[in-house]
């Protein structure tokens, strides 16, 4: 768990970097209420300026003599990219050959420089830490304690917010967001349930959980990119694995489902990995479930990708 300490010092960190984000109804029948934390409103549209701004804010000016470095599929490229331009720093970021155009385009417009590698050369960057031929303080998307206790922030935002959700549904990656989120709500309310969502096209925390020993599986790159992964990162486990009760695996029809389902109903434009906690609740998973908040954590989705999802295709 995340010290409530560190989640506290991350939003003073925050303030008037990372927008607290509303907490909207999504209308649905059945008895079960559903409530949506919109993190695609950030100015990075997805909740990692959180992580990423905590991290690259709170450092020192040593630490930044020679810019930042990460490796993401996009969203924490982006959020890393905003905080260094903040503190007049380069970002370098090495992503992995499949990640979404309109996500390396904003990564550039922010002044990122981009390196693309192979999937298995990138996943190799995050076990290590590292990237031969490029320097800088080294953040990682996931496994950092100020990164997770960014994310906590979210957390703090949904107990002022709304008193009685009993459940909350987290798209899992690498699993920083629901450490950071329920470490937060946790705390002060213990009994609320977190679930993990992912891909079925990688879902190791489900995999894990039936295992009952950390598992690895095949991964498929898909639409979802913001979510899914071959194993899991020992490090973000330790902590995540003992705030989590369960974990759904969904297939990627579901989530198209779920991106269409919010662009009708609510006028938000969900990326895959953001509509997975939708697709969970609204998909009847969740057993005895009174009052839902689904994270949905990004919204940064190719305009074709979209395109053909309206239409009723899964890509």
């Amino acid at each position: 768990m995340i010290p409530a300490g560190d989640i506290l010092r991350a939003r003073e960190t925050l303030r008037g970097v990372a927008l607290r984000t509303p907490l909207v109804p999504l209308a649905v029948a059945g008895d079960v209420e559903i409530l949506l934390k919109l993190e695609l409103l950030q100015p990075v549209n997805s909740f990692k300026i959180r992580g990423a701004g905590n991290a690259i804010l709170q450092a020192s000016d040593d630490a930044l003599r020679n810019g930042v470095l990460t490796a993401s599929a996009g969203n924490m490229a982006q959020g890393v990219a905003y905080a260094a331009r903040l503190r007049g720093v380069p970002a370098t970021i090495v992503v992995p050959e499949h990640a979404p155009q309109t996500k390396i385009a904003a990564i550039e417009r922010l002044g990122g420089t981009v390196i693309r590698v192979p999937y298995d050369e990138w996943w190799q960057v995050l076990v290590e830490g590292r990237y031969e031929g490029a320097g800088g303080l080294f953040v990682h998307p996931v496994d950092n304690p100020f990164v997770m206790a960014g994310n906590g922030t979210i957390g703090l935002e949904l107990l002022e917010q709304s008193h009685d959700f009993d459940t909350v549904i987290v798209p899992y990656g690498g699993g920083g967001l629901i450490t950071g989120i329920a470490s937060a709500v946790k705390a002060a309310r213990p009994e609320v349930r977190f679930f993990a969502v992912e891909p079925e096209t990688g879902a190791p925390v489900t995999a894990t959980l039936a295992a009952g020993e950390p598992t690895a599986v095949d991964y498929t790159p898909s639409f979802v990119d913001g979510s899914g992964s071959r194993a899991l990162i020992p490090g973000v486990w330790a902590h995540a694995s003992d705030l989590i009760d369960g974990a759904f695996a969904l297939p990627t029809t579901e989530t198209a489902a779920a991106v269409r389902l919010l662009a009708e109903r609510v006028r938000v434009i969900a990326e895959g990995a953001g509509a997975l906690s939708v697709a969970a609740a609204t998909g009847g998973r969740v057993p005895d479930a009174r009052k839902i908040v689904c994270i949905v954590s990004g919204g940064n989705i190719d305009g074709a990708v979209l395109g053909r999802i309206l239409a009723g295709d899964t890509p």
